[in-house]
């Protein structure tokens, strides 16, 4: 690999996607509206494996993110110009395509740019072998150090393709401070730093509980990260842009899709309960404190296959007798179905009021959906059945959408691999290919001794109001699994938090949760408790096992719902 040279002073990091469809200008403003030494974007999750992959079925030659392509045709020469050097995992299932499309892109535009890629991760043509089944795509969570030799060669791009979201922040401050793959402290601090900075605007108050405390969120300014050579951090944004860098935004975004204490990537494990956070000034939060441990000696690999079609039909039931509507309906459907499919699913939303006043308030939700290999049992012959029943169902018959066909429907599961079979390679502009070695020394991967709770609050008069009234709350889906990350502000208010919010408690707040297995982690440094509840999303995202098939509300329901609070805490 490539030697860089160790370097003092913190460089400056900035995002500018947080996923595939991300705000295109985001490049440019990243770009022009302050000083930025490396340009990062995360383009892929989950659910954008599986779109790849069906595009890249259709295309062989696509399967990467176009939109980056988008970006870079208004943006490539601007960051020359400024030299800001770009790293992404844009390239999906195609890094080597991308690469050849950044150059062609750079020749028409008359832009002097040397581009790199990293490859390997792609095992589906090995997946059998490898005990992973046939799926339509199978990709290893690949670490930094292909990213590292490919700017330590001179790369001015360098795309990926499945590396871990916060490997292109890792990548460009090991290569810029010349880490080694022992300073697990340094990488453990920039792979906290990139989880912050990895989704965007989440750091800088989207998507965040208490976001009437934001300014400007109308426009929020992308993230970044002034790393320094011992692997701390300030988390901050450009001036005079719309959004807010604080300690609770910061750390909404670090209970983002995380377990426990360990948080595993490739090149280093990081203490997520060794975090450290602090305010440096407006729109500042400094990190430091994290410790590393080696990585695990194995590597995740997302796997998506093709589950088979899906369809849904939505019933509007208004004003009295829902419950005896919803039956009525029901019964008359599945009746009419010539051919049951596999699944069939009902859901009933009580979203109507008493005595309303607007139709709409007076109006719940039924919704069926079903799921079959054969795209017949799903497809007119279940909408179309729905629709015959309009002049022969419930008064006020009426459904929100047309009959359609089914639609294809993707289902995820997560394997493992030693990460010694998967290969990982630094592909030069010049087509020079390296090979990077996979971490020797490594740990595996085990849950964190529980840490002590604080002493509990002495008794005292409470009153029953939402949880929201003091909590924050992040949540975001692992595959088939949920997390919700909940946080308060004050030590008292920590001290009934981790007494009072148990998995027990948890069950009976969020009902779909209590047949499923939950953990709860600790995490006193954040003042945070993380539960995962697994098995609540089916079989991943595009399964669409619930309304919300990601989990981006289950945070927001469970600070809807009423407990005793102290009344000291209020």
């Amino acid at each position: 690999m490539a030697s860089a040279t160790r370097r003092s002073g913190a460089v400056r990091i900035a995002n500018c996607s947080g996923f595939y469809g991300d705000r295109l200008s985001a490049m440019r403003e990243m770009l022009t509206g302050g000083s930025v030494d490396y340009l990062t974007g995360d383009y892929l999750a989950e659910l954008t494996m599986l779109i790849l992959g069906r595009d890249k079925m259709k295309h062989p030659d696509r399967g990467y993110a176009k939109t980056f392509l988008t970006q870079l045709e208004d943006c490539l020469g601007e960051a020359r110009d400024r030299g800001v050097r770009i790293v992404a995992n844009a390239g999906g299932l195609n890094p080597a395509g991308l690469a050849d499309a950044i150059r062609a892109l750079a020749e028409r535009l008359g832009v002097d740019a040397t581009v790199a890629h990293v490859e390997g991760d792609d095992l589906q043509p090995r997946a059998a072998e490898l005990g992973l089944g046939a799926p339509l795509t199978a990709n290893a969570y690949l670490g930094a150090w292909g990213i590292v030799d490919c700017l330590a060669d001179g790369a001015d791009v360098v795309v990926t393709g499945r590396v871990t979201d916060a490997s292109v922040i890792v990548g460009a401050a090991a290569a810029h401070f010349g880490w080694g793959r022992a300073d697990y402290n340094e990488l453990a601090g920039a792979v906290v730093a990139g989880h912050v900075i990895e989704c965007g605007v989440q750091a800088t108050g989207g998507n965040y509980s208490f976001f009437t405390e934001v300014p400007d969120l109308s426009y929020a300014g992308f993230p970044l990260a002034e790393v320094s050579a011992d692997g701390s951090s300030v988390i901050t944004k450009h001036p005079g842009t719309g959004g807010l860098v604080s300690v609770d935004t910061v750390t909404a975004q670090l209970l983002y899709e995380i377990t426990g204490a360990r948080y595993a990537n490739p090149d280093v494990t990081a203490r997520m309960d060794t975090v450290e956070l602090s305010a440096d000034g407006p729109d500042r939060v400094r990190i430091g404190g994290v410790r590393g441990e080696p990585p695990p000696p194995t590597l995740k690999v997302s796997l998506n296959s093709i589950g088979g079609f899906r369809n849904a039909m939505t019933f509007v039931l208004t004003g009295l007798d829902i419950e005896a509507k919803a039956e009525l309906v029901r019964r008359q459907l599945e009746a009419g179905l010539t051919a049951k499919p596999a699944e069939l699913e009902w859901t009933l939303a009580r979203t109507d009021h008493a005595d309303a006043d607007t139709e709409e308030a007076a109006s719940a939700l039924l919704r069926c959906v079903v799921r079959d290999p054969d795209p017949g049992n799903v497809g007119r012959q279940f909408s179309s059945a729905a629709v015959e029943l309009a002049l022969a169902s419930y008064p006020g018959f009426h459904v929100t959408a047309p009959p359609a066909d089914g639609q294809v429907y993707g289902v995820f599961t997560a394997g493992f691999v030693d990460a010694t079979v998967v290969p990982h390679v630094a592909v030069h502009a010049d087509g020079t290919r390296v090979d990077i070695a996979c971490a020797t020394d490594t740990l595996e991967l085990a849950p964190a001794a529980a840490p002590p709770l604080p002493e509990p609050l002495p008794d005292g008069p409470t009153r029953r109001v939402p949880l929201g009234r003091i909590a924050g709350a992040r949540s975001g889906d692992k595959g088939g699994s949920a997390n919700i990350g909940v946080w308060v502000r004050t030590d008292d208010q920590w001290r009934w938090l981790a007494n009072t919010l148990t998995v027990e408690l948890l069950k009976e707040l969020l009902p779909e949760a209590a047949e499923l297995e939950v953990t709860r982690h600790v995490l006193p440094n954040l003042r945070a408790v993380n539960f995962v509840i697994d098995g609540i999303l089916g079989q991943g995202v595009a399964y669409q096992a619930r309304f919300d098939p990601q989990a981006k509300g289950l945070g927001e329901w469970l600070r809807s719902r009423h407990v005793d609070i102290p009344e000291s805490l209020l």
